[in-house]
């Protein structure tokens, strides 16, 4: 089992991140790639987590050990996968989501892709009380911008990879046309709104 990988950020995609060691490209998936923008062709360090199925040994990264552990309990209960939970470590609102857990808020915790009520209520029974409130430092925003719509194309594939319908992100697109961000800002932005719903 893998706790770190420190290796040079050479690809990022909608779905995951490439970080090289020693020759050797690790495709890691993580909550949203982008915010790992400003470190492409630099040497990272990604916490690590493996999935080994019968038909794929996967890694999933986090930016910090933290990012990983309301993971690993995301994970640990029944009817939430890995790809399920990384779409709610994207949200990067641990509050939000202690907060529903911990009122019993189905309803917000519904909002989440492929969360239905039964896995809602699971949530809240093995998780209630279990998460200690650790903010994470708010991550530094891209100074070098480049076109608006790109940065909104990619954000809005990276949403899709996560699990939110093509429907829902039309309004999303349409909300944000026009403005400049980059793609971590969009996708952060867009989460917050998909959440509010």
């Amino acid at each position: 089992m893998f706790d770190y990988i420190k290796g040079q950020l050479t690809k990022i995609t909608a779905k995951y991140i490439v970080v090289e060691v020693n020759g050797l490209g690790y495709i890691i998936y993580v909550a949203n790639p982008y915010s790992f923008t400003d470190s492409v062709n630099q040497n990272v360090t990604v916490y690590l987590h493996q999935v080994i199925r019968e038909d794929a040994h996967l890694l999933f990264g986090f930016h910090t050990d933290d990012e990983k552990d309301v993971f690993l309990k995301l994970i640990s209960v029944s009817g939430i996968g890995p790809m399920t939970a990384l779409a709610i470590v994207a949200v990067d609102d641990n509050q939000g989501l202690v907060t529903a857990i911990d009122n019993s808020d189905i309803k917000y915790l519904m909002k989440f892709p492929k969360i239905g009520k039964k896995t809602a209520q699971q949530m809240i029974l093995d998780l209630a009380g279990k998460f200690v409130d650790n903010p994470e430092p708010g991550q530094q925003q891209s100074q070098a911008k480049r076109n608006s719509n790109h940065q909104l194309d990619e954000a809005i594939e990276a949403l899709l990879a996560l699990g939110y319908k093509a429907t829902e992100l039309k309004k999303i697109r349409a909300f944000f046309e026009g403005t400049e961000e980059t793609a971590e800002q969009y996708i952060k932005s867009a989460l917050k709104m998909l959440m509010k719903g």
